[in-house]
């Protein structure tokens, strides 16, 4: 079993910065290698792919809307993921998700969800 949990939202001028952290337990976790990613929801609206991260950090990809923008990284040392995101904009005010899978190339079908962390973006 693995436990996901955000930290780090909240409220951000557009232009400015914000790094979103995902720490992960669980004796599964431990064991296991897992590909892990982003995922946000604005309202109104449905879930989207935001970013994945390979075990070894060695492949990473990115929604073509945050790519450049935002870069996810992990410490797995520190069981903690992270998502830097720089040059925020009003469209990426959402619900962000950390998730997990057992194999990179599902990541966009995650088996893992954290509860979640608001950023919200103020023109």
């Amino acid at each position: 079993q693995v436990q996901l949990v955000e930290s780090g939202g909240g409220l951000v001028q557009a232009g400015g910065s914000l790094r979103l952290s995902c720490a992960t337990s669980g004796r599964t976790f431990s064991s296991v290698s897992y590909a892990m990613g982003w995922f946000r929801q604005a309202p109104g609206k449905e879930r989207e792919f935001v970013a994945a991260i390979s075990w070894s950090g060695g492949n990473t990809e990115y929604a073509h809307s945050v790519e450049g923008r935002f870069t996810i990284s992990r410490d797995n040392a520190k069981n903690t993921m992270y998502l830097q995101m720089n040059s925020v904009k009003p469209e990426d005010t959402a619900v962000y998700y950390c998730v997990a899978h057992r194999f990179y190339s599902s990541i966009r079908s995650p088996a893992d969800w954290g509860q979640g962390t608001q950023v919200t973006v103020s023109s």
